[in-house]
Formats: structure tokens, sequence, C-alpha cells
């Protein structure tokens, strides 16, 4: 049997703040959209073109908490994901409707501390240099110390995942 894989890794721009729900069970969810740039050459014209994609992206639990916490609209951002088909059927019509999702499930902010709102860098608060990197449902987060599962929180702690060192400690 062939194997599968479902991975999506995205590197864009917010197009709106991140609004954090909670559901009934206390679980944080969000959408966030991503504009996705690609530049390219017409081969026609040879004129240098730019092509805009937007994405709709979901985190849940402690990475929808920090994308709340941290991001908002302009902020460059990676996720890494999967992708997920949602299907229901149409209330008003009756006909099966369906949607392909990125479900977010790692983050890391980019761009410099003082874009990322670092304190001691210019910005006005927010997230440790070298971004939270948080884990969707069941996975554990570096961004937390120590807790497994969606409990986060805590201290970063910046060398126990491949985030690295912070900016300010790098020595080149």
């Amino acid at each position: 049997m062939a194997a599968n894989f479902n991975r999506v890794i995205l590197i864009g721009t917010l197009t709106r703040d991140p609004e954090v729900k909670y559901l009934g069970n206390g679980t944080a969810v969000t959408e966030i959209s991503l504009a996705i740039n690609r530049t390219f050459t017409d081969r026609n014209t040879n004129e240098r073109k730019e092509d805009v994609t937007f994405v709709e992206v979901t985190l849940w639990a402690r990475l929808a908490e920090l994308a709340g916490e941290y991001l908002a609209k302009g902020r460059p951002v990676m996720i890494e994901g999967r992708l997920q088909l949602d299907s229901w059927e149409d209330k008003t019509s009756g006909q099966k409707r369906s949607k392909l999702r990125v479900v977010g499930e790692t983050m890391q902010f980019l761009g410099s501390p003082a874009d990322r709102g670092v304190p001691g860098s210019g910005g006005s608060g927010g997230a440790p240099s070298g971004g939270p990197r948080g884990g969707g449902r069941g996975q554990s987060s570096s961004y937390g110390g120590g807790g497994g599962g969606n409990s986060g929180g805590g201290e970063p702690d910046y060398y126990s995942g491949s985030s690295g060192p912070p900016d300010d400690e790098v020595p080149f």
C-alpha cells in the first residue's frame, strides 16, 4: 500500500486581526486569513507580475490563544499544518457543499523582534524572540516548558524545540 502524506507549509501576512472564540468545552479556536504573494515573470511580455492567494487557517487550543495574543493584521507568520475537507448539506438549497481548509498545527512568528512587539526592542509588548511554536490537537507545544497535550503556558523553552535561541543571543 502506498504511503499518504498531508502536510502544508505556508508563509504569509495576516489580513485581519485574529479573533479567539471558545467552544462550550472551553477549547479556544480562531480563524486567521493569510495573504500569500507569488512573484513570477509573464512568458509573453517578460514582465514581473504578482499573484496573491488568500488562505483561511483554523487554529485550535493554545495555538489559537497565542495567535490572538501576539498576532495582528499585517504581521508575517509561518504556519505548518494539514488539509481537511469539511462537507455539509446547505440548509436552504439542500445541496451538498464542501470546503478545503488548512488546520494549523505549528506556528512561527516572522519578522524582526520590533515587528513582533518584543519588549525592549521598540515594540509594544508581545511574543518572545524566536516566537512561540504551538501544537495543535493532541500535540505538545515547545512554548510552555514541559507541558504536554494542549496545556502550554509557563516560560518559553527556547532550547527544547527547533526554534533555537532568542535573536539577541545569536552570535552573528
